[in-house]
């Protein structure tokens, strides 16, 4: 199943993006062959492939997976928002998008 040029329209609009249309039919060409690899690969008998629990292999060198967390010190609320463009009692303020302006 190929993506059409209303696909990516719709993508671009869910996702707030204005595209040109040079832009719209270069990401068509291109998601329409993201998908044709998926379909090759979904091709591949894989009956006898155990599903895996981790992305590293058990036997394999996965400590990063399996570290005690540390407790380290942290940046700091006043440094954390001291660069925020505007912040307000320690707290980044953001502009409200749920549930009206």
């Amino acid at each position: 199943m190929p993506i059409t040029r209303i696909d990516v329209e719709k993508i671009a609009e869910l996702a707030r993006l204005e595209l040109t249309a040079q832009e719209t039919d270069l990401f068509t060409e291109q998601l329409s062959s993201i998908i044709g690899y998926v379909q090759k690969l979904n091709e591949l008998d894989t009956t006898d492939v155990p599903p895996m629990s981790h992305c590293a292999p058990a036997g394999g060198d996965s400590e990063y997976a399996k570290r005690d967390d540390e407790v380290r010190p942290s940046l700091g609320q006043k440094l954390a928002v001291e660069n925020a463009h505007e912040s307000e009692a320690g707290y980044f303020k953001v502009p409200r998008v749920i549930g009206g302006s």
